[in-house]
């Protein structure tokens, strides 16, 4: 892993990105992603997955496997449940933040049927909307690992939260740890009051419009779906139009060097 020595920025439009849809699931995948590959995109530092997805309701993805991969999962409508090898089980809804370590190996389903995880819930209708993030650890081989964490209070002051990070100056303030001294993912709730927050200043940064619509300074406006990718950059402030949330993948490594 080597950090980069130009400075570059990439617009990329959430129409245009690569899509799975089937009868209980619309996807749209920033990097290549199962059967669609495009090998001039397949990751940004450190950071292979950004998927978008919607579920319908009573669906999902079945039992499947993973290995060596740090997985983060935020929810940003609905909600979906999490059951694993480990034997972890929940529900992950909008504010919680969820991680899980893939290591040696271990296999976990994600559905939108909470009613079925609790008995006492009535069957509801409305699907889950979130975005799955998949970024690489330091090593491979690590011990497999779940962890989750409330976080609504702090994302409700707008500023941008560090939610997911094994970097060590997010030490103290991170909600969840990752096994990846390289990275670090934030997440900003803005309201149409809110002047605006910082990006990070890093070798890799990806900026995703998750909600709403921004503008970035020097490089204009975001509209949901919308990503940016920065090489050598950062210090730009990000301003809503309205509320809106993004998601700020901060990374000081890229997989592969270079």
């Amino acid at each position: 892993m080597s950090t980069p020595t130009t400075p570059r920025i990439e617009l990329h439009r959430g129409g245009d990105r690569m899509k799975t849809r089937i009868s209980w699931l619309d996807s749209k995948h920033s990097f290549s992603f199962g059967e669609h590959y495009d090998p001039d995109n397949t990751h940004h530092g450190l950071l292979l997955v950004n998927n978008e997805d919607v579920v319908l309701p009573g669906e999902g993805f079945d039992t499947h496997p993973h290995r060596d991969m740090e997985i983060v999962t935020w929810v940003l409508g609905g909600s979906l449940v999490h059951q694993d090898s480990l034997g972890h089980n929940g529900v992950i809804y909008p504010g919680l933040a969820q991680r899980m370590s893939a290591g040696t190996g271990i296999m976990h389903s994600e559905k939108n049927d909470s009613w079925r995880l609790d008995g006492t819930l009535p069957a509801h209708d409305e699907p889950v909307h979130f975005v799955q993030m998949w970024v690489v650890p330091d090593e491979p081989g690590l011990d497999p690992g779940y962890q989750q964490l409330e976080i609504d209070a702090e994302l409700a002051r707008g500023d941008l939260v560090t939610v997911a990070s094994g970097l060590p100056r997010y030490r103290d303030r991170t909600a969840i740890a990752i096994n990846s001294s390289h990275a670090a993912m934030h997440v900003a709730r803005m309201s149409a009051e809110s002047s605006g927050v910082t990006l990070p200043e890093a070798p890799y940064l990806h900026v995703f419009v998750a909600r709403g619509e921004v503008d970035v300074e020097g490089i204009g406006t975001l509209a949901q779906g919308d990503a940016v990718r920065l090489t050598r950059s950062g210090g730009q402030l990000v301003r809503p139009h309205g509320a809106a949330e993004v998601l700020v993948w901060e990374m000081h490594a890229r997989l592969g060097g270079g």
